[in-house]
């Protein structure tokens, strides 16, 4: 399981909410080259804030992927949809919970080498992709203003609530650090991050093993092609391990996975009129051996109905038919060297936890990809 952060809609998605507020006069990305702020952001309690997703386009993503996830075959849904306030505080127990390793594993080596990180590339700019609440965020923040070259924040995040939030709470902490939130969908507003500096750029948690391996490449490219040659990227990948120990991750002995997975049923009958009847699809969680990724799924316990009054949808479920809610893909390090290696970055170091669980990565650029849509 990676940790589920609201960080993204689905690439090529659109919908009515895509506001770009940056002067046409500034650079192609929206940035000002000088200064390496957003034109047209705007400030308030000393947090700069730059919106390319608004609050209202939440009703236009949810039904355009339900109606798009329904219809397919096989069912899929984003696992984005799995959080709403009853969903973030179930993944909050989630990750204390003990099969699930992650997100400890993570902070130990953030613990042990975020000093190791700041050394090897000491930037001026900490950007964060799917920030959340920057908690573990923190870690790094230290290591590189310890190390002395540390202006700025720069969280990116879908949700505009929460990076306001930790915003907030992080001028209050390092008030000599400029914090700015961009709010936005990683896979179609990566040309709006800050430029200017020399950036390191964390996409932490696990995050990126919910993409496929094609998205994951043009995701990386993308990404590259934002970055210049003295800018870093920091990964954050699950290892693979004992199939036993993956699953037990995804599908703990007191079923507070199995209530997380089956919340995404309570947000669409809530937001879109649906009459999922929640008991009616059983948590499912299985090893992809051959794609290396483990797939969470609701799977319908009997033959069933279910309409969705905002889409003028009827949908039939037939006993046994499966909905697939998330995959999270596991990596070795072998893996993680070859994918980057394809997208025009190469690996500087890479750290793990004491087990051997979970690896983070630093990648500096390489070759320059080919161009790929943001």
């Amino acid at each position: 399981m990676t940790p589920r952060t609201p960080v993204t809609t689905p690439a090529g998605a659109t919908g009515t909410a895509d506001t770009d507020d940056a002067d046409s006069t500034n650079g192609t990305d929206g940035t000002s080259r000088e200064t390496g702020t957003v034109a047209g952001a705007t400030t308030f309690a000393g947090l700069t804030l730059d919106r390319h997703v608004h609050a209202s386009d939440r009703a236009v993503n949810l039904a355009r992927d339900v109606l798009s996830g329904l219809t397919a075959n096989p069912r899929e849904l984003p696992p984005k949809w799995f959080y709403d306030a009853t969903g973030g505080m179930l993944f909050d127990e989630i990750t204390r919970l003990p099969e699930y390793y992650p997100t400890r594993c993570e902070r130990a080596v953030l613990d042990g080498h975020a000093s190791d990180i700041a050394a090897a590339c000491p930037a001026d700019t900490l950007v964060e992709l799917g920030s959340g609440t920057s908690e573990k965020t923190r870690l790094l923040l230290d290591a590189l203003r310890a190390a002395g070259g540390l202006r700025r924040f720069v969280a990116f995040d879908v949700d505009e609530s929460t990076l306001t939030q930790a915003g907030r709470s992080l001028i209050a902490a390092y008030p000599d650090l400029a914090v700015h939130a961009v709010v936005g969908d990683f896979e179609r507003h990566l040309s709006h991050l800050p430029s200017g500096g020399r950036r390191l750029i964390a996409f932490l948690g696990g995050t990126i093993g919910n993409m496929r391996p094609a998205k994951r490449g043009a995701f990386l490219r993308a990404l590259r092609e934002q970055c210049g040659s003295t800018d870093a990227l920091l990964l954050g990948t699950d290892l693979v391990k004992d199939p036993d120990r993956l699953v037990a991750a995804y599908d703990d002995g007191a079923g507070v996975t199995a209530a997380f997975n089956r919340n995404v049923l309570t947000v669409i009958n809530r937001e879109l009129g649906a009459d999922f009847n929640i008991r009616g699809f059983a948590h499912v969680v299985r090893w992809n051996a051959a794609d290396s990724w483990i797939e969470m799924r609701l799977r319908a316990v009997r033959d069933q109905q279910v309409t969705i009054d905002s889409l003028a949808l009827a949908v039939d479920f037939q006993r046994g038919d499966d909905l697939l809610t998330e995959i999270s893909a596991k990596f070795t390090r072998d893996m993680i060297t070859a994918e980057l290696a394809d997208t025009g970055w190469a690996v500087a170091q890479q750290w793990t936890d004491p087990e051997g669980d979970f690896a983070v990565t630093l990648a500096t650029p390489s070759t320059a990809p080919e161009a790929a849509p943001v």
